[in-house]
C-alpha cells in the first residue's frame, strides 16, 4: 500500500495533558484558571466553506473557542459538525453544538465519533428548541434523548470506550463535554439543582443564557458555591449587546428564558445612540461578571452584531493579561 502524508488536525497534534479530557485549547485555558471567552458563529445558509471562514475571521485573536450552533431556533443552516470540521481544519477551536431534537441516539453517537475524528475537542449537549419555533413546523421532532442522557452516553463513550449498547469502541473520543444553563428563569431555587444534575451526567462546562441582571446571577452563584458546583464545572456566563430598546423589549416578550429588567430597557431608550449604549452595557456586565466567585468566563452572543465582539473584548479588558495570536489555534 502506498504511504501518504496525512495532514492531521491541530487537536490530533497535541497531547492530552494529565487530568484533561481533550487535547483542546479551550479546556487548557479553563483548567489554567484564565478567564475564558467564547462566542457564537451563525452557520450560513450555504454550502460555501468560504462563508464559514469569513464569519470566523471576525473573532481572530479575541476568543478562546467558537460555538457553531445546531439548527438554532429550529431553523435549518449548515450543520454544526460541518462548520466545526471546517474551523478545525483552519486552526480554530470550535465547540460543536448537538441538539437532541433532530437525531436519535444512534446518529448522535456517530456524530460524537465523527467530530472527534476531525479534531473537534468540545461538544455542547442540548435538548433543543421545539420544531414549532422555526420555519419547518411540519418537521417530525425526535427527542430520543435529552441533554442529560446525551451527556451520560457521551461520557461513557469517552471514559469507558463503550457505546450505549455496550459494544466496545476501538478508540474513545477525547472530548470536553458541556451543557447550557439558565439562571435567569423561574423557579430560581431549582436552577442550581438542575445544574448539579447536568454535572453529575457529565457536563464539564456550561454556557448560560443571556445575563442582564447581575443580582439574579449573584444569587444563583451563591447557591452554586454552597453546593460546591463551581469546583466541578466551569461556568461561562452569557452576555450580548442589545441593538435598541425596541429589540430588547421584543426579546424579553418573545424569547423564552431571557430576562431583561426594565432599567436596562429604560437606559437604552434614553441613549442618543442605542446600539453603542448596548455595547457599553455589555462591557459593563462582563466586568461585573468577571468579579463573581466561581465564574470561569463569558460567552458572547452577538447575533447580527458579530463585528462588535472585538470591541467588546478589547474595551472590557478581559484578555489584557493574555498573549493572543491572530488565529485561534487549538494549542
Amino acid at each position: 500500500m502506498e504511504n501518504r502524508n496525512v495532514d492531521l488536525s491541530p487537536a490530533e497534534l497535541l497531547p492530552i495533558l494529565p487530568g484533561h479530557s481533550s487535547p483542546g485549547r479551550f479546556e487548557r485555558v479553563l483548567r489554567s484558571g484564565k478567564f475564558a471567552v467564547t462566542t457564537e458563529l451563525a452557520p450560513p445558509d450555504s454550502a460555501d466553506p468560504a462563508q464559514v471562514y469569513e464569519r470566523a475571521s471576525v473573532f481572530d485573536g479575541y476568543v478562546d473557542a467558537i460555538n457553531a450552533t445546531d439548527g438554532s431556533g429550529a431553523h435549518c443552516h449548515m450543520s454544526s459538525i460541518a462548520v466545526c470540521g471546517l474551523l478545525t481544519r483552519a486552526g480554530y477551536s470550535p465547540i460543536m453544538q448537538i441538539s437532541c431534537r433532530d437525531r436519535n441516539r444512534i446518529a448522535m453517537q456517530g456524530e460524537i465519533l465523527g467530530a472527534s475524528a476531525m479534531g473537534v475537542a468540545n461538544i455542547l449537549c442540548l435538548t433543543g428548541d421545539g420544531v414549532q419555533a422555526g420555519d419547518h413546523p411540519q418537521a417530525k421532532p425526535v427527542f430520543d434523548l435529552d441533554c442529560m442522557s446525551l451527556l451520560r452516553i457521551g461520557k461513557r463513550m469517552r471514559d469507558e470506550s463503550t457505546f450505549e449498547s455496550g459494544r466496545k469502541l476501538d478508540h474513545a473520543p477525547p472530548v470536553f463535554f458541556g451543557a447550557a444553563a439558565n439562571p435567569f428563569a423561574p423557579p430560581f431555587d431549582w436552577r442550581p439543582i438542575r445544574l448539579a444534575k447536568k454535572v453529575e451526567a457529565g457536563a464539564q462546562f456550561v454556557q448560560t443564557q443571556y445575563c442582564y441582571d447581575i443580582e439574579l446571577l449573584q444569587n444563583y452563584m451563591r447557591r452554586v458555591r454552597e453546593l460546591d458546583l463551581h469546583k466541578r464545572v466551569y461556568i461561562l456566563v452569557g452576555v450580548g449587546p442589545l441593538a435598541s430598546a425596541k429589540t430588547a423589549t421584543w426579546i424579553r416578550n418573545n424569547v423564552p428564558g431571557v430576562h431583561i429588567p426594565d432599567h436596562v430597557i429604560k437606559r437604552l431608550a434614553g441613549a442618543d445612540n442605542q446600539k453603542a449604549e448596548g455595547v457599553n452595557l455589555c462591557i459593563e456586565l462582563i466586568q461585573q461578571i468577571r468579579d463573581i466567585e466561581g465564574v470561569a468566563g463569558c460567552h458572547i452572543m452577538a447575533y447580527r452584531q458579530e463585528h462588535s465582539v472585538p470591541e467588546i473584548v478589547e474595551r472590557s479588558g478581559i484578555l489584557a493579561e493574555r498573549n493572543t495570536t491572530r488565529r485561534i489555534r487549538n494549542k
